[in-house]
């Protein structure tokens, strides 16, 4: 086993972090993912049914919202790694999951900041740093994107 590599809990873990590799998706959407998928199996007491969109899957996701009090992103997250496990890993048709309690985002949308604000912390950076912030806030770039560039 690789160092980065938590121990297999659960029997789903194995065919969804082949998936995600399948897909080539970053590691740490592998770790969110199977994270997600292991809480799940725990919300149900390990009796978690596999079939889309069922009550189950109802509770879980409202209850993030709910009880777990997660950000809208989290929620998404979550529901994320419920939908690639049902279609991409289980191969089933997911329907049903519009109506669960969604997270509720604070604001519209969430404020970007303006020409003189990137231009004051730009200002205050030097070499690297400023280089990888400059093509970070002009291209979208993540940080750990950004720094794998290297």
């Amino acid at each position: 086993m690789q160092a980065h590599q938590v121990p297999e809990r659960t029997t789903l873990a194995r065919p969804l972090r082949h998936a995600i590799a399948i897909h080539q998706y970053s590691r740490r959407t592998e770790e969110a993912y199977v994270s997600w998928i292991r809480r799940y199996v725990v919300f149900h007491g390990k009796r978690a049914s596999l079939d889309p969109g069922r009550e189950r899957d109802h509770a879980f996701l409202s209850d993030l919202a709910v009880r777990g009090r997660v950000t809208a992103s989290t929620q998404n997250q979550a529901l994320s790694a419920l939908l690639f496990l049902y279609r991409v890993v289980l191969g089933q048709d997911v329907a049903g999951l519009d109506d669960i309690v969604r997270a509720k985002r604070f604001g519209e949308r969430p404020r970007r900041p303006v020409a003189c604000e990137v231009a004051a912390v730009l200002a205050h950076l030097r070499g690297t740093p400023r280089l990888m912030a400059s093509l970070m806030y002009g291209s979208g770039l993540r940080l750990l994107e950004c720094a794998r560039c290297g």
